[in-house]
Order: C-alpha cells, then structure tokens, then sequence
C-alpha cells in the first residue's frame, strides 16, 4: 500500500534499524562463496576452488577492511556506521561470525574434500602415512633442492624479532641448547615463492597402483619439517609449527603532496610487504603457548588476533589440484561464442592472417556498429573477438587517428596493450589514462604505463582524489569528409583473463552523442576541464548520483499517480544510504523493486510499512557476476542503464564512472531478458532476509531448475541473435 508524501516525512530513514552492516555483508557474501565448497552438487574440483576462493576473499578482507577498522579503534574514532555500529563493535562481531566459519572451512576439506580427493587417485599425504623409501626420497631432495634456500632466524637478544613478509608461510620453532637446558625462538621461511608447496613424489614411489594415482605428494612445510635438525646442528628440536601472518595493505598515497605519483604508489608499494602492522596471526592449533606468546609479542598482536586452525593453513594454495588431468571433476569447458554479428568480419580477420588473401566485400568492425548499436555479454560472448577485436582493428585501420582509453586492470600478456603500442607505432595519437592506485595490481599498471610510455603513448595516471574506475574506450576514425566517433562502454575490465570468468556487458556504438561525451571525458581526464554535464552519460561524481535518485523518485510519482512502476537493478554492491532512502521511500510509495546484488547490501528488505515492495537476490555461481544493469519501468517507456558503477559511496563520490544509457529497443529488450533470467534463477540465487541472513533458492513443487549462467550458455550455444535490427529498431543517435 503506498504512502502519501506526508507519511514520508514522519519517517526517519537515516535511523540505524533499517541499515544492514557493510562488514558483516560482506562475511555473509564469503559464507555464500563457501557453502559452494560444501555443496556436493558442485563438482568435487570446483569445490576446491571456492574453499580457495574463500580463503582469498578473508585475506583481502584482512588486509583492508579489518586493518581499517583498527585504525579507527587506535584513533578513537567516535562516528557510528548507518547501522549503528562502533569500529570496536564491528571487530568483536566479526571475529563472532568468522571463528565458526573458518572452523567449518577446515573440518569440511578434512573431513569430506580429502578423503574424496583420495578415492579419485590424489593423495595429500602426511609424513605419518610415507614409507621408508619416500622417506629417503625427500630427504634428498631437501638437501638437494630445499635447504640452500633456507635462513633460520632466531630471536635473542642478539638477534631482533625478524620481518615477516604478508602473507608468508612460516615455520615455529622451539630449541633447546643441551648445554645448558635453555629454550629458545627461531623462524623458518617456507619459501613458497621459490619452490612448489606440493611436492610431488615420483610414480614409481607410489603405494598406490599408477593406474589408480593422479598425484602423490606431501606439503613442503612437512618436508622442512622432517629434516629441522640439519638446520639447527647440535641443538634439540622441541617443537615446531606452521604460522602465517597477514598485514595492514590498505597504505594511503599522499597525491597532492607527490611530485610524481608514479613515484609515490612505487615506494608506497615497497612498504606492503614489510611495514603494514599485523592484522590477524594463522597459527596451527598445537602449538605451545611459548610459541604463540613469542610471536604476539613479536608482532604486537593481541588474543583476538590469533586464528587457530586445525589442519592446513593457506587452503587458496588447494587450487593448485585444478590442473590435475581430472575433466570429470571439473566443470565442463566454456568456449566463448562469436556475437553473431561480428561473425563476418571474424572470418575475413582470420583469412587475412592465415594466408594474406582478402575475401570479396570485407566487412570491419566498424561497418557492423555503423548498422547498429552492438551489445556484448562476457563471458558467454568472446571478448577477444568483440572488444579486443575492436581496438586491434582500430589500431591497424589506416582511417583511425586517435585512440583514448581507460584502463583499470587487465592482464599480464594484454593483446589490447600490444595493440596500443602498435597503434603508436603507426602514427595515430594514443591516450590512455592507467589507473595506478588499482588496489593490488598497483605495480603491474607501472610495468604497464612504463611500456606505454616508451612506445610513445600519451599516459596519465589518474585524478588528485580520485580512482578512475570507468570502462571506456573511444575511437576518433576518418571517413570520407567527415569524422565519427565509435566508444566502447562497459562493465568490465579490459582484461582478457578475467573476461572469461567474470559475467560483464558492454556495448560498442558510433551514436555521435556519446562520442562527445566521452571526448568531454578524456579532455576532463587528461587535461584541465571542468566538464559538469553530459548529454546523455551519467558521470560520477558529476552527474550520476543525482540522476539515480531522480529515476527512482519518477517511478515513486507515477506509482502514487496509479501507474506501473518498477525498478530492477542488478550491481555487486549496494552500500550508499542516500540511495537506499530513495529505494524505501519507492518501495513505500508502491514500486515494485527487484535487485540483484551479488556481494554487500545495506538494505534490509521486506520490513513492514517500509520495505515490502523490495526483494534482494545475490547469484554466487561459476562466473563472478560482475555486470552492472540498471532498469527503470517508467510506465512502460522503461530507461535502462549499464556501466562501471556499484551503488557506494566511494563510486558515486571518490570514482570516475561512467553509465550509459542503452536506447536500441532489441538492445533494451535483450537486457531486460537478462534480468528476467537472473530473477527466475532457482539453483544459484540466495534470498536476503530482512535480519540480514540469506537463503538459497530451491525449485519449488514441480518447477524445474533453473541456473541462469547455465541458461545463458545454452543460449549463446543456439547462437540467439539478440541484436539483429530493424528499420525501426536502430538507436536514436
């Protein structure tokens, strides 16, 4: 029942009950990533990678969010979140809600994962279960290839507690000196960035028959382990133990104080290693309290920062066994599609580079956009043969004079970088702003804007204050007498790798108004503009804020005026309380709200008088979902939106971002059925209730089940054309 906008007034939406922590979210997201390792429908080598993928996701965590949150604590920082929670009060109820998480994580590879791993010939084995011939075999191979590596420190006071790199994998140990009794600290490096934590074992050491083995092994942790005393040569071994620490990574960079951010980011890395305080201590739960006491006071942690973990540390090393020859566990290969409207020019290109032989009427790339707006859908359509092909060509294209482009990520052997350089190399201007404070992959964007540079490429680094996050290209081309301009906008990364595992949208266009908006945004990027308004994309922190309040408060008018109203959104997080006020204060006037949220979501749905109307979904399958699509009903004139932006602060007020709008009526229609698709997903979709705990959706009676990544895959396979046009479907640019 809607509310008058009187009733609105009476409410206090800022009020802490109707906001759900942003932390604990996020720990409700990871519990959702775990569960797939749980799950036995998931195969058994993919369940691996989630336990992987989980453990990641809390090194992260760590390493930002909880070092953040002491920080605040060392500062006494007073101010409450929107749920009315204290930096203290979050760590306390997030070590409440991880301990019995990270417990369950072990006990189930113990007890379920490794025992499975066993039955289809992988075998972890522990030094208790080796023969005397393996046995031997390591310890030559730690004489051989282990122990010139080594250095054990020890810690006396001639010998400073020594620096731990984050995240290194160590070795405790207790020694006694038989000469006079005394007990004494040292650690060992495990060096797992030089050597392989699986050490294999050779076939023909097996226990097991060959036919009936994969892989063999024990960990390296083990084998140092076993042979400490060729380490510490006259002294006893008392006890040892596997520790791993990890560290404040969140190092804030003075730009407006930097000469050279290039400079600044650079040393700043440097100090990530070494420097950050300790967050949190992985520690195995037999060791003594003299070496846990060693190392909190060595670290300078306290009680609520030491993990106790039965069984192995660092489970994310576990997807290493993904490359075992074992397909039946795995699941079954994705190969991209081609985008059935690029399929011509695909053929022409590979022709042109097996044998030089041009095919009769050669089709480009830009021809394809010149007849209509092209939408993309990652990774279930080829990014190489969409985007990467798109900025290929332009930088061959005799007829392109300029390419400007944002990069956020991408990957180590970037075909797209290659063609950067090349199109410098040819002549044509190139510009392209590389975000350097890209959290953690800050040192590979240097690697990458030093290559640039070199080839001639005009690279900035980024805006004082700012990340730039937009996904955007734009191709300046020559035609006949005029000049067009093509833009790629997108949600995704231009990074070849993670195209293929995240699910991202993007569309291609030549419509001449976003070709002036995105040259205001390279002008503003690049130089000194002070661009304020943009004909049609939605720019943060510019424009695009209020333009998102503006959509929901038009659909809260018309469903008060009797009229259909609806919105859906589909995002990775959705944080920012101004915007979850519009959505209640919708939600209140009768609008009709699906949104798809994969990870963080402050909203609480489903509260009484408040938020009815709102139903929340998150999608944890074989692909990250990544896009972002925002849908808006307007009484059957529906808008829809893609682009770079969650619903955060920090994207609406301290990022870069760009989301367009998508106006082709095929294009509109092809995105609503993708949301559709997403909604009607029953196997991968998690309900959020309104005390802030998810439940995973099941068929219900005689539904069949329905997995939308698996839908979209059976519909790229029947090649579907979703983008073919009419005389009246083309966009209005």
């Amino acid at each position: 029942m809607s509310k008058t906008e009187k009733e609105f007034g009476e409410m206090n939406l800022k009020e802490a009950q109707y906001y759900l922590n942003r932390e604990l979210s996020w720990l409700e997201f990871n519990k959702r990533v775990l569960y797939e390792s749980e799950d036995p429908r998931t195969p058994l080598l993919e369940r691996l990678k989630f336990s992987g993928i989980f453990s990641s996701n809390l090194d992260e965590f760590f390493m930002v969010r909880v070092s953040t949150l002491k920080e605040q604590v060392e500062a006494k920082v007073s101010q409450l979140t929107p749920d009315g929670r204290t930096p203290q009060g979050q760590l306390e109820e997030i070590e409440k809600t991880l301990r019995p998480l990270i417990t369950k994580q072990h006990e189930d590879f113990e007890q379920e994962l490794r025992p499975q791993l066993n039955q289809v010939g992988i075998h972890l084995l522990s030094y208790t279960d080796l023969k005397e011939q393996q046995i031997e075999y390591l310890g030559n191979y730690f004489k051989q290839q282990i122990f010139p590596v080594l250095t054990p420190l020890a810690v006396d006071p001639g010998h400073p507690f020594p620096k731990m790199a984050n995240l290194s994998l160590n070795l405790a140990v207790a020694v006694v000196n038989p000469h006079n009794g005394q007990e004494n600290f040292a650690r060992v490096k495990v060096p797992t960035d030089l050597l392989p934590r699986f050490i294999p074992l050779p076939s023909h050491l097996w226990e097991q028959p060959q036919s009936e083995g994969v892989w063999v092994g024990v960990l390296l942790e083990e084998v140092i382990a076993d042979n400490l005393s060729s380490l510490f040569a006259g002294m006893k071994i008392k006890e040892f133990c596997v520790f791993r620490l990890t560290r404040d990574a969140d190092f804030p960079v003075q730009e407006d104080e930097a000469d050279d951010l290039l400079i600044a980011i650079q040393q700043e890395i440097s100090k990530r290693h070494f420097q950050g305080f300790t967050v949190r201590l992985e520690i195995q739960k037999s060791a003594s309290s003299f070496i846990k006491e060693m190392l909190m006071r060595g670290l300078n942690i306290g009680r609520d920062d030491v993990y106790e973990i039965a069984g192995l540390l660092n489970l994310k090393d576990l997807m290493f066994f993904l490359s075992t020859p074992l397909p039946e566990l795995k699941d079954p290969p994705w190969i991209p599609v081609l985008p059935p409207r690029l399929r011509q020019v695909h053929k022409y290109q590979t022709a042109l580079e097996n044998n030089g032989m041009e095919l009769a009427q050669p089709e480009d790339v830009f021809a394809v956009i010149r007849q209509g707006d092209l939408l993309v859908h990652h990774p279930y359509e080829s990014f190489r043969d969409s985007v990467e092909l798109f900025i290929t060509q332009a930088a061959d294209d005799p007829q392109v004079l300029a390419i400007k482009m944002t990069l956020y990520r991408t990957s180590g052997d970037s075909p797209i970088i290659k063609a950067l350089i090349r199109a410098a190399q040819n002549r044509k201007q190139v510009a392209v702003l590389v975000e350097l404070k890209a959290r953690f992959d800050e040192e590979s964007n240097i690697n990458w804007a030093k290559q640039l540079e070199e080839a001639g490429v005009h690279v900035v680094y980024g805006l004082v204050g700012l990340k730039t996050h937009t996904k955007t290209v734009l191709v300046v081309r020559k035609e006949e007498q005029e000049i067009r301009r093509y833009v790629h906008i997108g949600t995704g990364n231009y990074n070849s790798k993670t195209a293929k595992l995240y699910t991202d949208v993007g569309i291609l266009s030549c419509c001449e108004e976003l070709g002036e908006d995105l040259t205001d945004l390279f002008n503003y990027l690049t130089g000194f503009s002070q661009q304020q308004s943009y004909r049609k994309l939605l720019v943060a922190p510019v424009s695009l804020r209020p333009r998102l309040i503006s959509l929901i408060e038009r659909e809260s008018e018309l469903a008060q005026q009797g009229k259909s109203a609806q919105i859906t959104a589909k995002m990775n997080s959705l944080v920012d309380p101004q915007l979850i006020q519009a959505l209640y204060q919708a939600s209140m006037a009768g609008v009709k709200i699906q949104l798809i949220v994969r990870g963080i979501c402050c909203l609480r749905p489903g509260l009484e008088g408040v938020s009815e109307n709102i139903e929340v979904i998150s999608i944890i399958g074989r692909y990250l979902e990544h896009s972002r699509i925002f849908y808006f009903h307007n009484d059957r004139d529906s808008e829809i939106f893609i682009g770079s932006a969650d619903w955060m602060p920090r994207n609406l007020d301290r990022r870069v971002e760009v989301v367009t709008p998508v106006e082709a009526p095929n294009l509109k229609q092809q995105l609503k059925e993708m949301l559709d698709i997403f909604w009607s997903d029953n196997r991968q979709a998690w309900e959020l209730q309104s005390d802030g705990s998810y439940h995973q959706r099941h068929p219900q009676n005689e539904d069949p089940e329905r997995n939308a990544q698996l839908i979209f895959m059976e519909k790229a396979t029947q090649s579907i054309d979703f983008s073919r046009l009419t005389s009246n479907q083309k966009s209005e640019c």
